[in-house]
């Protein structure tokens, strides 16, 4: 029998319990279109298409743990694409959980089996069956099918219609390049995704009640979004500018609102007069402090994956090389960490441009001078010491005079001392500079100091010039004694790499002994933080020699499509894929960004004297929107006018998906508050209706280039030559 507590509780539940469920058919139809677009065939071909052949090679390296370097931007898109091919591998338990651990944020499995063995030599090549094609690709036509209902969800957060909506989904949806670059291995979708995700949960927050729970969930998805846009492509971190630039600008007008706080008056509760400090110190921890966080999670995650020696460890320092497994580290296993009078060393330049150099000399007859052996206890060499530096195998001294070097004539000639009876006496002596010292009478220690080597009669320092000796130098690079020397340089600094200890004075002796180590556990492990920030420098400021590619491009050529990319060409057929927009929906995307800028002038120079042709609120729309697309096509667009590397179309992507939404925001301006009459604004409706058609038309026209299939014959080819620019591949038969 129930008790009357139980019946009175009973009593407070209304039954039935009913969830209600509102769902947007068109919305869900156009995400259904977007995935329909992106996902069919996309195991077709099965052979590499361009930039796999690029991006192919890292997810190798992941698969075998193997360090790399990608100056093109942060590992988090090679993390992605690695998920695609993980497989399980034996490893320490801490490894194991870090592993798993990303692996359960981004996805919830692994998805193929991809053991690392493909040779990525070459576009066009066959995949083996060990590959799996469709994982691998299935992750960037996902992100690139998800941009359509974000196009449509980012109209409305704006406060457009449904109709600008399906417009906007609809632009997207049949536009070729979006397409091509969804479909493959390829890193610019997933830019997108993030881009477009992070603006539309900024706006969702920004236009949320103030009561709502949710609305700082929002907040937090925006900044994780950025954190991930620039996780993937550093051209991600204009667009995080932009919206925090936005951001900023909300909350200096939400610091003026009078109706949240004002310490100026006594009947303001104290709990209104704290709430502008706590929304401003919210926003900046989801939109500054927590993406800061994720970006240093990314590298943590990579670094601590990719711990074996790989092709990239010589552009590192020494002491980074050193915490790989595998390479300097086997070398340097158990060498003594002091540097003593007496050592035997090799000293390795600071600077890796053009190339990593050690200090080298060449074999000759010369009589020792002086004890090489370290004395028990060890004597160590301090900043401030005088000391020489003999060539074990020469038996030369490091010698340099006031006679200008061979390639550098500014600088002073650096040699192996010979006394050819010249009057010339010896000038060997250096004074050891420990430029990152803790003290001044700090250790010169193996692998972790770096340190200047200053001439003491003539003050110059020891330098990598970097020039190249003619034939009779053998064609190594150049080192000289730089006596115009300010502040730091790489190219100035060395540090010790091999180390032991002398124990004999024989020549034949000491020879052995620079093949023998002396095995003495040291621990030269860095910290996180060191290891992070010397290879953010490095990805900033290494770049490898850029070469002319066929198909790259000027910032200029993008606007008006005057170029395209051949992706993939079938090895017996006319079947290929070409990197080409629908050359409609760019023409319609520049003339809505010149209607854009035009409208905007005119009404701000007619506000200016207060005429008001628009409402406030209406205003207020078509900034917000020209803040968000326009100014989104500008920060993705303008930067690339004054970067020094190879340049393609498809960098023009995350600008050209910003500006295609500025068309519906056009045309509704224009059909809303331009456009009075009812006759008009049917005539103009006609116009979005042929437009739309020729959009789908020049779509279905392209998509044989776009999918791949079906094969086109040669006359048919010819005619897609839309542009005389364009590089359209045929056989003729």
């Amino acid at each position: 029998e129930k008790s009357a507590g139980d019946l009175e509780t009973m009593q407070g539940i209304k039954l039935p319990i009913t969830v209600n469920c509102e769902i947007n058919v068109l919305l869900v139809a156009v995400t259904a279109f977007g995935f329909l677009t992106r996902l069919y065939g996309i195991q077709f071909p099965r052979a590499v298409v361009f930039d796999e052949v690029y991006y192919g090679q890292f997810v190798s390296l992941y698969m075998k743990r193997v360090f790399f370097i990608d100056e093109s931007g942060p590992p988090l898109g090679h993390m992605i694409q690695a998920l695609g091919g993980e497989n399980y591998h034996v490893m320490s338990p801490a490894c194991y959980f870090s592993t798993h651990y990303f692996n359960a944020v981004l996805f919830t499995g692994y998805l193929g089996g991809f053991d690392g063995n493909f040779a990525w030599n070459r576009i066009g090549a066959e995949y083996t069956s060990n590959v799996p094609v469709w994982t691998f690709r299935v992750l960037p036509a996902l992100a690139g099918s998800l941009c359509v209902p974000l196009g449509y969800l980012l109209m409305l957060e704006l406060g457009y219609s449904h109709f600008a909506a399906v417009g906007a989904s609809l632009l997207l949806i049949m536009e070729n390049s979006l397409i091509v670059q969804s479909r493959f291995m390829l890193l610019e979708s997933v830019l997108i995704f993030f881009l477009l995700l992070a603006v539309v949960a900024y706006l969702r927050f920004y236009n949320a009640p103030n009561g709502s729970l949710c609305r700082w969930s929002w907040l937090i998805l925006s900044g994780s979004s950025c954190a991930f846009a620039v996780g993937v492509k550093y051209m991600g971190l204009f667009t995080y500018l932009l919206l925090l630039s936005l951001a900023a600008v909300h909350a200096w007008h939400l610091i003026g609102d009078k109706t949240l706080s004002n310490p100026g008056r006594r009947h303001v509760p104290p709990p209104l007069q704290g709430k502008v400090l706590v929304q401003v110190t919210v926003r900046l921890l989801a939109l500054v402090v927590l993406p800061a966080i994720m970006y240093l999670g990314f590298f943590y995650i990579h670094l601590t994956l990719l711990n074996h020696s790989g092709p990239h460890d010589q552009m590192m320092s020494s002491a980074f090389q050193a915490s790989l497994e595998g390479g300097l580290a086997r070398v340097t296993q158990g060498q003594p960490l002091e540097v003593a009078f007496g050592s035997q060393v090799t000293l390795r330049s600071g600077s890796s441009k053009p190339v990593p150099c050690w200090l080298h000399s060449h074999k000759a007859n010369y009589p020792i001078r002086q004890s090489l052996v370290v004395v028990s206890p060890p004597r160590p060499v301090r900043h401030g010491d005088i000391i020489q530096l003999l060539h074990g195998m020469t038996s030369r001294f490091l010698n340099t005079h006031d006679v200008a070097a061979p390639m550098s004539p500014y600088a002073q000639e650096v040699s192996g001392y010979i006394d050819f009876n010249v009057s010339m006496p010896a000038q060997n002596l250096w004074r050891v500079d420990i430029t990152n010292r803790e003290s001044d009478r700090d250790v010169w220690k193996t692998i972790l100091s770096e340190v200047r080597l200053v001439h003491v009669n003539t003050s110059a320092v020891l330098k990598l010039s970097g020039a190249s000796l003619p034939d009779w130098g053998f064609r190594q690079l150049e080192v000289v004694g730089d006596k115009i020397y300010k502040g730091y340089h790489q190219s100035r600094l060395w540090n010790v790499e091999e180390h032991r200890y002398g124990r004999s004075q024989e020549q034949r002796e000491r020879e052995l002994e620079l093949k023998t180590p002396t095995y003495v556990d040291i621990s030269r492990n860095l910290t996180f933080m060191a290891k992070f920030m010397e290879l953010q420098w490095k990805m900033l400021t290494v770049r490898n020699e850029e070469s002319e590619h066929k198909y790259s491009s000027l910032p200029l050529d993008w606007i008006t499509m005057d170029t395209n990319i051949a992706y993939w060409l079938h090895p017996s057929s006319n079947a290929q894929i070409h990197l080409i927009g629908n050359i409609v929906t760019w023409t319609l995307a520049n003339f809505a960004l010149f209607v854009y800028v035009l409208l905007f002038l005119t009404y701000l120079l007619r506000r200016r004297r207060k005429i008001e042709d628009i409402p406030k609120a209406s205003w207020e729309q078509l900034v917000l929107a020209g803040v968000i697309c326009s100014g989104g096509w500008a920060v993705n667009y303008l930067p690339f006018f004054l970067m020094e590397k190879t340049l393609f179309l498809y960098h023009y992507l995350p600008a050209v998906t910003f500006q295609i939404l500025q068309i519906p925001v056009i045309v509704e301006h224009i059909y809303t508050h331009i456009l009075r009459s009812p006759s008009h604004q049917k005539a103009f409706s006609g116009v979005i209706l042929a437009a739309l058609c020729s959009v789908y038309l020049c779509y279905c026209t392209f998509c044989p280039l776009t999918y791949g299939q079906p094969e086109l014959t040669s006359k048919q080819l010819a005619s897609l030559r839309w542009k005389e620019s364009w590089d359209i591949l045929f056989r003729k038969h």
